[in-house]
């Protein structure tokens, strides 16, 4: 199928996922990368009590006040 073609179906609210290969579909600037930080001791204990306030791991409270963090900046 040509683009254009492929583009008038989207353009016309058509399901055109069954032309495209998702298996290699990526989100942009989504990719993971590790890093290691050490926290203090009082840190950690408190993360670990607001994550289970929440009812969510760790990682993902640390991942959340970052992402308010980096939003209020801008």
């Amino acid at each position: 199928m040509k683009a254009k073609d492929l583009d008038k179906k989207f353009d016309s609210g058509a399901d055109v996922t069954k032309h495209l290969d998702l298996s290699k579909a990526r989100r942009s600037e989504q990719e993971q990368k590790r890093v290691n930080v050490d926290f203090p001791i009082w840190m950690i204990q408190s993360l670990d009590k607001e994550a289970k306030r929440l009812g969510v791991p760790r990682q993902s409270l640390i991942k959340m006040l970052i992402a308010e963090h980096i939003a209020s900046l801008t």
